[in-house]
C-alpha cells in the first residue's frame, strides 16, 4: 500500500459518497465499503507498527553524534548614507557579474500518514472526507466519553482527545521501548493522531510548529522531560508521516527528527543524506535504532502558508520615511514567540539559503490586513520603478539600523513581521522585508544579493529600468539596497565587490 493507493482510495470514497447522497439504497453499500476499507488501512498501519516494534528490540547500534554546525557569521559592513551628489546623479545602465546564482528550493508537501486515520474504526463519522482546505470544515463529532487535553501553543489554545489508556511507563531499554510502542499502536491512539493532524491543517502549522505541538501535548500528558513523553512525541510524529529515529543516551530516551536541512547549532547524526537532531540536551555517543517506518518523510523548516495563531496585538508603532510615507503597524505577539524559537537552518552547503527561508515565508494576517493597505495607498498610481523606490526609501529611512551582536549577542535574521516588531534591524532584515513586500504588493520577481558582510536585493523592473543590474533567466534585475540610506534604486553600496557576490532567486507568491 503506497501514496498512490491512498489517493485512489480517497477518490473512490468521494465518488461513492456523492452517489450515496442521491440514492438512499446506495447508502448501505457505501457505508459497508468505507468501513471495510478503513479497517484494511488500519490493519496495514497496525502491521507496520508491529514490524517496527520488532525492529526496536534488535536494530540498535552505537554512534557518535556529528558536531554541530555553527550559524555562519560575517563581520558586518556598516550602512552608508548616500551623498547629495550621488542622489542627483542620473542612473546609468551598468551590468554586473556575480560569482554564483542559487535557485530556490521547492518545498515538498507536508508528510502524511501511510494510511488515512479516522477517530475510530468501530464508529465511523458520517461527515465526508476532508477537502483540500480541511481547516474550513469542523471536526467530526467524537465520542463524549473520550477525555480531552487542552494546551497552549504560542498563545493559542489547542485541544485533542486523548484517553487514559494511553498512559504508560517505559524503561530506557530496547525490549521495554518495543513493548510501549505496541501499546501505543492500539486503536485508542487514532483519535489523538487524527486531532493533531486536524490542528496542523486548521492552524496551517509548519513542520517546526507541529513538532512543538506534539511536544507540548506529550509533556502535558506524561510529564516534562520524561522518557514517556519523549516516546509519545516520537509515536505521534512517526504516525503523522514524519521521519524520526529513536535513540538512547545517558540512560535517557530521545527522539531524533530527520531533515534534509542543516539546523545550526545542533548535534546531528546522518543516515541516507538525512541529518537527525535531538531537542533533549547535548548528547555525544548514542545508541540509535536505525529501523525505518514505511512512507516516512523528512521535516522541513520552510513555512509555506500563513500560520494561524491567536491574535495578541503588540503596541502600535509608527514608521515614517524621509519622503513622508508614514505607516502604523501592530504585530501579533504570539507569532513573535514562534519566530523567536525558530531555528536558523540552511539547505545544502551554502549558508545564504538560510535567508531565503525567512524571505520566502508568507507574512502574517496582521501585515496583510493592517500594513499592506497603507503601503498600497502610499504607492497608488506610481510606476513599478517609482513604487519600488518609494518602498525602498521607506525601509532605508524609517527603520533604525543596529548590529545583531549588540542587540542579541549573535547573528539573528528576522522574518518580515519581526522587522516591524523590533526597534532595530540590520541589512539582512531590511532586504528580507523589501523583497517580501515587493513580491506581495507588486508581484515582481526578487533576489537576495550576498556580498561578504552585507545583504542587498535585486528586483526585476523591466528593461527600461536604469542602474546597476544583473541578469537572471534573461530578466534584468536592478540592484535595490535598503541599507544604502537615501540612495535611489539602481545603486550598489560603495565598497561592494560584485565578483565576490552570490544571488539567490526567491520564490514568487502562489
Amino acid at each position: 500500500m503506497n501514496k498512490t493507493l491512498t489517493i485512489t482510495f480517497i477518490a473512490t470514497l468521494v465518488s461513492m459518497e456523492a452517489l450515496a447522497q442521491t440514492d438512499d439504497g446506495y447508502r448501505k453499500t457505501f457505508d459497508d465499503f468505507k468501513h471495510q476499507s478503513t479497517k484494511e488501512f488500519y490493519n496495514f498501519r497496525q502491521e507496520a507498527n508491529m514490524k517496527y516494534a520488532d525492529f526496536l528490540q534488535k536494530a540498535w547500534k552505537e554512534f557518535k553524534m556529528l558536531p554541530a554546525i555553527a550559524k555562519p557569521e560575517d563581520k558586518p559592513i556598516p550602512p552608508v548614507i548616500a551623498t547629495p551628489e550621488e542622489k542627483r546623479k542620473p542612473p546609468v545602465n551598468n551590468p554586473i557579474t556575480i560569482r554564483e546564482l542559487i535557485r530556490p528550493v521547492i518545498p515538498e508537501p507536508q508528510p502524511q500518514p501511510i494510511a488515512p486515520i479516522k477517530p475510530s474504526i468501530d464508529n465511523l463519522p458520517e461527515t465526508p472526507l476532508p477537502r483540500l482546505t480541511p481547516q474550513d470544515k469542523p471536526l467530526p463529532k467524537t465520542q463524549p466519553s473520550v477525555p480531552t487535553l487542552t494546551i497552549k501553543l504560542y498563545g493559542t489554545e489547542m485541544t485533542v482527545h486523548i484517553c487514559d489508556e494511553m498512559r504508560f511507563s517505559v524503561k530506557p531499554n530496547e525490549k521495554d521501548i518495543a513493548r510501549a510502542w505496541r501499546h501505543l499502536s492500539k486503536p485508542m491512539s487514532d483519535m489523538t493522531i487524527y486531532d493533531c493532524l486536524q490542528l496542523r491543517d486548521r492552524h496551517n502549522l509548519s513542520d517546526w510548529a507541529y513538532l512543538r505541538l506534539l511536544n507540548a501535548i506529550s509533556e502535558s500528558f506524561l510529564g516534562i522531560d520524561t522518557d514517556e513523553a519523549e516516546l509519545l512525541k516520537a509515536f505521534l510524529f512517526c504516525q503523522s508521516g514524519y521521519k524520526m529515529r529513536l535513540a538512547l543516551a545517558d540512560n535517557k530516551l530521545t527522539m531524533l527528527y530527520g531533515s534534509r536541512y542543516i539546523i545550526h547549532g545542533k548535534l546531528g547524526w546522518s543516515q541516507d543524506d538525512i541529518r537527525y537532531y535531538s531537542d533533549r540536551g547535548k548528547i555525544n555517543r548514542v545508541y540509535i535504532c536505525q529501523a525505518k517506518f514505511p512512507g516516512e518523510q523528512p521535516m522541513s523548516p520552510t513555512i509555506t502558508t500563513c500560520q494561524r495563531f491567536a491574535d495578541t496585538p503588540s503596541s502600535p508603532r509608527t514608521i515614517a520615511s524621509a519622503s513622508g510615507v508614514e505607516i502604523k503597524s501592530s504585530i501579533n505577539s504570539n507569532y513573535m514567540a514562534f519566530c523567536e524559537e525558530f531555528p536558523s537552518s540552511q539547505y545544502g552547503e551554502d549558508h545564504i539559503t538560510r535567508w531565503a527561508i525567512y524571505a520566502d515565508t508568507p507574512t502574517s494576517t496582521a501585515m496583510h490586513t493592517q500594513l499592506y493597505p497603507q503601503l498600497r495607498k502610499s504607492i497608488e498610481g506610481l510606476s513599478d520603478y517609482d513604487a519600488v523606490n518609494q518602498l525602498c526609501n521607506w525601509i532605508q529611512t524609517g527603520f533604525e539600523y543596529e548590529y545583531d551582536d549588540k542587540v542579541w549577542g549573535h547573528d539573528r535574521a528576522f522574518f518580515a513581521d519581526e522587522t516591524l516588531y523590533y526597534p532595530y534591524c540590520d541589512c539582512e532584515d531590511r532586504s528580507i522585508l523589501l523583497t517580501r513586500i515587493v513580491r506581495d504588493l507588486l508581484n515582481l520577481p526578487c533576489a537576495l544579493v550576498y556580498y561578504p558582510g552585507h545583504l542587498s536585493t535585486a528586483i526585476a523592473l523591466g528593461e527600461d529600468a536604469k542602474g546597476d543590474y544583473l541578469r537572471i533567466d534573461g530578466k534584468k534585475f536592478l540592484i535595490c539596497d535598503p541599507t544604502y540610506i537615501n540612495a535611489p534604486i539602481g545603486r550598489t553600496m560603495p565598497g561592494m565587490q560584485n565578483d565576490t557576490a552570490k544571488a539567490i532567486l526567491l520564490k514568487m507568491p502562489n
